[in-house]
């Protein structure tokens, strides 16, 4: 079931990708439109482990490959195919040639004499530069490796003077080179890949309710816990810094701090956006379904050595907390609302007795929403067209609908749909949208791949 509904994620992210009729949801059949689509739509399964059904997607497609090393292939025209449909093109192998020509650079300046003159700066600048260097260029090394022993091989085959137990033996271990081959392929197009330097981080999400009164909060207060259980399923530290509740146990606004291994912000940077809930309210007496919105904002947390705030830009104000919370809470000034001048942002806490504790975590949603702030624009300046960026944060653009009355979620910037809310709120399904949009973002970087070379 798992393997099929991944199959049916990955056809509507090629729709959603490809012009229109160039692929349909049933059973792949390549015609001369199809071909025109970047190749490197048919490693997309493998990437991730899937294995489409029988008769699924995409048909496994095996195609000779180049024996030749990238460096003997660049003179020539004609393109190395990967075994799994993909083609490495003179422009990728110019831009490996180019990772190659760099590191041996970088081999000299950081040896000898070249490396006494550098300054502590430009040598840790230069050891970062090559440590991100190395693997690619050891995943090169290993394919040509493969490919000249293949050579060999195919060598000793076409030589009639050998015995037939030779060829045998040489077959054999062609062979088994040949299934080697599309691991060492893809992990080298993966390598290629531009990272996000941001993926690592730690996050602050925030969850407001938009349109649609007492329902829009609760429905934000659903969306906060299906975080908090997605972040325990993960094994993330999930602190609430924030939570503005309503009398019926929504909530107007929600923020926590998320922390952990594995990339929680690679994670989670999907999920920004508008969210739509289509269900009959519980202050609904004549049972018509609404439509609210929550929107959901993911920002990556920034470090106090990486982004310092002047304490001149700030204005701090102490205030008494309102709302439940107890005599202690409503009776002291503990609530801290902390303005940035320069920028006019605002960031009001309440959520603790101290206000000392209040303020630390003002001060780390402040700095992670300026951090988004410079990302924001530092994006726009490198992009003309937004709308290519997938996951960019945009709050205005609906990204899901949760449609109580079908128990169904679709997430309508890749097309997927997965049927069982409870799954869906209770965390454990939400990681099928976070790979799905992993996936399409991954197919538009191999696709841009020939052209950034």
């Amino acid at each position: 079931m798992a393997s099929r509904r991944s199959a049916g994620a990955l056809a509507a992210i090629l729709r959603a990708a490809s012009p229109a009729g160039l692929v349909t949801a049933g059973p792949c059949s390549w015609g001369p439109a199809a071909r025109r689509l970047h190749p490197v739509v048919t490693l997309l399964p493998s990437l991730l482990g899937w294995r489409p059904p029988v008769g699924g997607l995409l048909p496994r497609q095996v195609a000779p490959f180049a024996a030749a090393p990238f460096a003997a292939a660049l003179p020539h025209a004609a393109f190395s195919t990967l075994s799994d449909g993909i083609t490495i093109t003179p422009a990728i192998e110019a831009q490996l040639e180019r990772i190659r020509q760099r590191h041996g650079e970088l081999l000299q300046q950081l040896s000898g004499d070249a490396m006494s003159r550098l300054s502590p700066a430009d040598m840790a600048r230069l050891n970062k530069e090559l440590s991100d260097l190395e693997p690619i260029v050891e995943a090169v090394d290993a394919l040509q490796a493969k490919r000249s022993e293949l050579e060999g091989l195919q060598t000793l085959l076409d030589d009639a003077g050998e015995d037939e137990e030779m060829r045998r033996m040489a077959r054999e271990e062609r062979a088994a080179l040949l299934e080697e081959m599309p691991g060492l392929e893809r992990k080298l197009l993966l390598l290629l890949l531009p990272k996000d330097a941001n993926d690592a981080r730690g996050v602050v999400v925030e969850v407001r309710a938009g349109t649609g009164g007492d329902e829009a909060c609760l429905f934000a207060q659903e969306l906060f816990r299906m975080y908090e259980r997605y972040a325990a399923s993960q094994g993330w530290r999930f602190e609430v810094v924030e939570l503005a509740e309503n009398d019926l146990g929504g909530c107007k606004l929600a923020s926590a701090a998320i922390s952990g291994h594995g990339g929680v912000f690679g994670r989670l940077k999907w999920e920004s956006g508008i969210h739509r809930v289509q269900r009959v309210p519980v202050t609904e007496s004549g049972g018509r379904v609404h439509t609210s919105a929550a929107s959901v904002a993911v920002l990556p947390q920034a470090e106090e050595a990486e982004l310092s705030i002047r304490d001149e830009d700030l204005r701090i104000d102490v205030y008494r907390a309102g709302g439940a919370g107890g005599q202690h809470v409503n009776t002291t000034n503990s609530a801290v609302r902390v303005t940035h001048v320069p920028t006019g942002l605002v960031v009001a806490i309440q959520d603790e007795r101290s206000q000392h504790k209040n303020k630390a975590k003002a001060l780390k949603v402040l700095r992670a929403r300026l951090f988004e702030a410079e990302q924001q624009r530092q994006r726009l300046a490198a992009s003309r067209d937004r709308k290519e960026q997938i996951g960019s944060g945009d709050r205005s653009e609906r990204i899901r609908t949760y449609n109580f009355p079908q128990g169904r979620v679709t997430d309508h910037r890749v097309g997927v749909t997965e049927h069982g809310m409870e799954g869906v709120l209770s965390g454990e399904r939400l990681q099928v949208f976070i790979e799905a949009l992993q996936v399409h973002h991954q197919t538009q970087q191999l696709a841009n791949l020939e052209a950034a070379g």
